[in-house]
């Protein structure tokens, strides 16, 4: 017998969820930009087959085995044994939209602010961050493609959050909206003084719906801002039915973004979930709510 569930190659007591290998099957081939029908062919399998391995199919270890080194991961990586990896943007931006799919509750920090709160407006200004971001000499057709592969996920994740309307928990810090509002929407620095102007607008914008969610006190939204120190890396906690999952990244999606360097995080590791569901309660307890979180961004807003 060869099927995962009983192969004596799995690691000891690892019980798997074959739904999150099919996902994570999934988002690892996003990253490689193949396509179904590619990776079929590489394996020499039906195309079939990878659909079901990604619809989570109980899944033969050597087909794991053979995909893991077609995706440059390793197998416990794709099994996803307390802690997967993921070095594109693209591949880790595809595993929060599958587990936003299936969380009840998410409880999130980014710098500045959560994609999902941003305004439609915004996901245009973001292909201009993303662009001006890469470095001209780096510039070419993959990073092109890669930045429509990222926006086309955060629209899907935004659109799926307006329909299912999860409750979310947002920690937005202080220094980081400052920071924020004096940059205003740029992938770097140095921009032409109009363009400078008009970003910081932009900015301005965003913290204005930001202000307003906290004023009107939005069905499913809680915002609390945090004027402590708050993490420089991005971290979410997923609460799904059949188990709760940490997420921590170093993309950023703010001014100033990063698609490019880094090294994302999501594990199921008690001590992780343990842990930062105890630095968040800290950061909550601690954090200005409603219109009391409202009247710092406003003054923030009167200052800048």
């Amino acid at each position: 017998m060869n099927q995962l569930a009983t192969n004596s190659n799995a690691p000891r007591g690892a019980r798997f969820n074959f739904r999150s290998i099919g996902e994570r099957l999934r988002a690892y081939r996003m990253a490689a930009a193949l396509r179904s029908e590619d990776v079929a062919e590489r394996l020499a399998i039906s195309r079939a087959a990878i659909y079901n391995l990604e619809r989570g199919e109980i899944v033969k270890i050597d087909t794991l085995e053979r995909l893991a080194a077609l995706f440059n991961v390793s197998l416990a990586n794709l099994l996803g044994v307390e802690v997967e990896y993921h070095n594109s943007a693209v591949s880790y931006f595809e595993r929060m939209r599958q587990l936003e799919s299936r969380s009840g509750r998410i409880v999130a920090h980014f710098d500045p602010i959560s994609f999902l709160l941003t305004s439609d407006a915004y996901d245009s200004w973001l292909r201009e961050m993303l662009e001006e971001s890469i470095p001209s000499q780096l510039a070419d057709a993959d990073w092109t493609q890669t930045i429509d592969r990222v926006l086309g996920i955060l629209q899907e994740r935004k659109q799926a959050f307006s329909r299912m309307r999860p409750n979310v928990t947002s920690l937005i810090g202080l220094r980081q909206i400052e920071q924020f509002l004096h940059h205003g929407l740029v992938g770097r620095l140095g921009l032409p003084p109009e363009v400078q102007a008009s970003r910081r607008q932009a900015a301005r914008d965003e913290v204005a719906r930001i202000v307003e969610f906290l004023e009107t006190d939005t069905l499913g939204v809680q915002i609390g801002i945090v004027s402590d120190h708050v993490p420089n890396e991005t971290f979410q906690i997923f609460e799904a039915a059949e188990q709760t999952y940490v997420a921590v990244s170093p993309f950023r999606l703010g001014e100033l973004p990063n698609l490019r360097n880094g090294i994302a995080t999501i594990t199921t590791s008690p001590d992780a979930v343990t842990m930062y569901g105890a630095m968040i309660d800290r950061l909550w307890a601690d954090s200005a709510k409603g219109r009391e979180g409202a009247a710092l961004l406003r003054l923030l807003l009167a200052h800048i």
